[in-house]
């Protein structure tokens, strides 16, 4: 997994929690936390990561990697405003996720293992989602989407209609846009 994923995740822990909170982490997981952006690290460092501190927290691991997705696009959105800037909406902010965000995630982090995905409109208006990555991190994917909805001031429902935790093949997530939030 790429260091930019555990940079995000410390950014996002020292917000809501502090430096002592991140550093607590590190040292329950067992790991020294020196993560470069452009470095490649084990996906076990991230999980026991998310372990510790669903156990912290008192959460689901698949909680803590929706809240660290959502609340992870803020600092995104501030480093590649260009990624954002090119949409008005949620909507098609996701679909640009594998012509346009992918192919340049794997040009500024080279050997970067981003999952793929499948779009596919419903009659109803809503968006399914096809998630497939062996990370099997959908929870992540559904926070980034979140936080995409948060950042374009939109709200969202989203709905796991087929997931890899349950032993399917692949993660199938129906969007539905609900338009702009209300205050």
């Amino acid at each position: 997994m790429k260091g930019i994923v555990f940079n995000l995740l410390e950014e996002v822990v020292i917000r809501h929690h502090g430096e002592d909170a991140w550093d607590n982490l590190l040292e329950q997981a067992g790991l020294g936390g020196a993560y470069t952006s452009l470095g490649s690290y084990p996906d076990e460092d991230a999980h026991r990561l998310v372990g510790v501190a669903a156990q912290a927290l008192g959460m689901a691991p698949f909680d803590v990697l929706r809240w660290f997705g959502r609340e992870a696009m803020p600092s995104l959105a501030s480093r590649y405003p260009a990624y954002f800037a090119a949409h008005s909406a949620t909507r098609p902010f996701v679909l640009s996720v594998n012509d346009i965000i992918h192919p340049e995630v794997r040009k500024v982090y080279p050997g970067a293992d981003v999952p793929t995905f499948g779009f596919r409109d419903e009659p109803d208006g809503t968006l399914l989602m096809r998630y497939s990555s062996p990370r099997r991190l959908c929870a992540l994917a559904q926070g980034f989407v979140e936080g995409a909805a948060d950042h374009f001031g939109e709200a969202l429902s989203f709905e796991h209609v087929e997931c890899m935790h349950d032993g399917d093949a692949s993660c199938v997530c129906r969007i539905g846009f609900l338009g702009p939030r209300q205050a």
